[in-house]
């Protein structure tokens, strides 16, 4: 307790408002709790994967004081376009661990203190509940959700999100812009048989860290988007991220690979890239013998990247349905997304971190 109050104390000294001072509010945060918060929200502070690109989603970046330690950390197969767009996130202190690690002294000894507390995942890292009897300062959480089935989580979280931050409109732009474009997906591809449609896999897909060729998910969005055949969906296999044995995958035999590029980051001698150069039975694929294996922008990279994933489903297109998606240029699109969502056109760079092979055939010789 002393140390607290010693912290609270240094906070006020170097110019830090107190969380409460002033009018306030009620928001209801995604655990239905009643969360009174300033009437007017100048500074946060984002916990948990994920959080911080809601927030650069509302054009509200500028409003956070402090990150997790993830900002701060050099990789050179970094995927996340809110990060890449905002390179100034690194200069800003460090309060906590990533995946959701709050660390509620250095919270408090922050020159520049918070007013509010924006939380993913309450269930990992530091209780919300303690985290606010810890620091005084107002946590509101938020449910991340998907583009898939928890879609309207996702919806709600940027909701709450605009609610605290004073981003409505913004928030609505955000909502809609999914929206269309998932839509128009769906228009590009309507009509078309089962029948006439290749069947598809993709490999390497992230989860809690890079995976192998095997890590697929069932319920891969870009696929749902073009009602694509993915061969992962047509078993009894759980949604989500899933493993699937290498037998498998050689008995569906599919007509086309999609190799998520966050399999990279296992280096020259592992994951799903150097699989697919080496492995025996890999190489008895149809696809892999006729270089029909296509690179991904990663999608789970600190929680799902939603413009990458729309990113991706232009491409899946162009490659499946040629003749649907005639004027897409996926490079082209994928700056349009990343413009509107981030602030800026980050393809190329990202692209060039994981060897420029996105959105193109994999070199598999």
């Amino acid at each position: 307790m002393i140390r607290r109050l010693f912290l609270l104390c240094s906070a006020v000294l170097l110019g830090a408002v107190p969380a409460l001072a002033g009018e306030t509010r009620v928001v209801t945060d995604a655990l239905g709790r009643q969360v009174t918060i300033p009437a007017k929200v100048e500074r946060v502070i984002c916990s948990g994967s994920g959080c911080l690109r809601l927030l650069t989603y509302l054009q509200a970046q500028n409003l956070a004081v402090a990150v997790d330690d993830i900002e701060g950390k050099r990789n050179q197969f970094d995927a996340r376009p809110y990060a890449i767009a905002n390179p100034g996130f690194r200069d800003l202190p460090v309060f906590g661990q990533f995946r959701g690690e709050d660390n509620p002294e250095r919270i408090l000894s922050l020159a520049v203190q918070p007013q509010v507390i924006l939380k993913v995942n309450p269930e990992m890292g530091t209780n919300p509940v303690d985290l606010e009897r810890k620091t005084g300062i107002p946590v509101v959480v938020l449910r991340y959700g998907d583009l898939g089935r928890k879609r309207p989580e996702f919806y709600a979280a940027l909701r709450l999100v605009a609610q605290v931050t004073d981003r409505a409109e913004r928030a609505e732009a955000v909502i809609h812009f999914f929206d269309a474009r998932i839509e128009e997906l769906g228009r590009r591809v309507a009509g078309m048989p089962d029948s006439a449609k290749p069947r598809v896999y993709v490999g390497g897909v992230a989860y809690k860290g890079p995976q192998g060729f095997h890590s697929t998910e069932p319920g891969y969005p870009p696929f749902l988007f073009l009602n694509a055949r993915n061969v992962a969906a047509e078993g009894a296999l759980t949604p989500g991220q899933t493993v699937v044995a290498k037998e498998k995958i050689v008995e569906w035999n599919p007509d086309a690979l999609f190799l998520d590029l966050a399999t990279l980051q296992l280096g020259e001698d592992a994951g799903g890239l150097h699989e697919l150069k080496t492995d025996p039975a890999y190489q008895t694929l149809d696809a892999v013998k006729t270089g029909r294996v296509y690179g991904l922008l990663p999608y789970n990279w600190y929680s799902q990247n939603y413009g990458s994933i729309l990113a991706d489903a232009y491409y899946v297109g162009k490659v499946l349905q040629p003749e649907r998606f005639q004027d897409v240029d996926p490079a082209v699109e994928a700056d349009a997304i990343y413009s509107f969502l981030v602030g800026k056109p980050v393809f190329e760079e990202m692209n060039r971190r994981f060897g420029g092979m996105a959105f193109k055939p994999v070199p598999l010789r």
